[in-house]
């Protein structure tokens, strides 16, 4: 697996562990509290993985930004929040530095 494809696991499962907080009420439900626990786990695993190959701050800025503008967006597509154009743009730039960071990163 190359670094790119275990550094969007990380991120997918940075989405997954943010939702699993909420859906575990702050950890103090047991399945949704072990299952938010194996997601964090595999998130540092792939980006650990991930940094075999990707420079570093290119991997934590991406793994970073998949995870708030995955929690973002899934906030409002699962639980209603607000979505004024202004709450949605800041997942919309932080993909876009996303991309931008891959374009001109080389392994």
């Amino acid at each position: 697996m190359s670094g790119w494809i275990a550094l969007a696991f990380a991120g997918a499962f940075e989405v997954v562990w943010g939702l699993g907080l909420k859906y575990s009420e702050g950890l103090s439900r047991f399945w949704p509290s072990i299952a938010t626990l194996m997601a964090l786990l595999l998130s540092f695993l792939c980006l650990g993985f991930s940094l075999q190959t990707v420079p570093f701050g290119t991997a934590y800025a991406i793994w970073c930004g998949l995870g708030a503008a995955g929690v973002a967006i899934a906030g409002v597509a699962l639980f209603n929040e607000p979505a004024p154009l202004s709450r949605l743009a800041g997942p919309f730039l932080i993909i876009s530095g996303v991309v931008g960071l891959k374009l001109v990163t080389t392994e």
